[in-house]
């Protein structure tokens, strides 16, 4: 099993930027995939981003060009850059690790809340 931490989240004004971290700890070495979700008020968590271990990465469509991921092997941490932000990145930010064995385990982290607002 794998514990996550976020961490980095506040309020900022819209064009703002933040960072995210994701610290893993537990079974480490099994990680395939890190990547994060964000749920709005009233709305179901989605998908935003995920690294793998060759640090390929992918984006929804409404983050491209204003967010990255990255990784920290050393720090077992991953770390989300938000620029230009809006008042529709709101949201509650979850930090997902999928890892490989005998069937793929998804572990979430608690959370963590971005507010966008002037």
């Amino acid at each position: 099993q794998v514990q996550l931490v976020e961490s980095g989240g506040g309020l900022v004004q819209p064009g703002g930027s933040l960072r995210l971290s994701c610290v893993a700890s537990g079974s480490i070495s099994s990680i395939a995939v890190m990547g994060w979700y964000r749920q709005a008020p009233g709305k179901e968590r989605r998908w935003v981003t995920n690294i793998n271990k060759s640090a390929r990465t992918i984006y929804t469509d409404s983050v491209k060009g204003r967010f990255t991921i990255s990784q920290d092997n050393a720090k077992n941490t991953v770390y989300l850059q938000m620029n230009s932000l809006k008042p529709e990145d709101t949201a509650v930010y979850y930090c997902y690790a999928d890892s490989a064995g005998v069937r793929v385990t998804r572990d979430w982290g608690h959370g963590t809340q971005v507010t966008v607002s002037s």
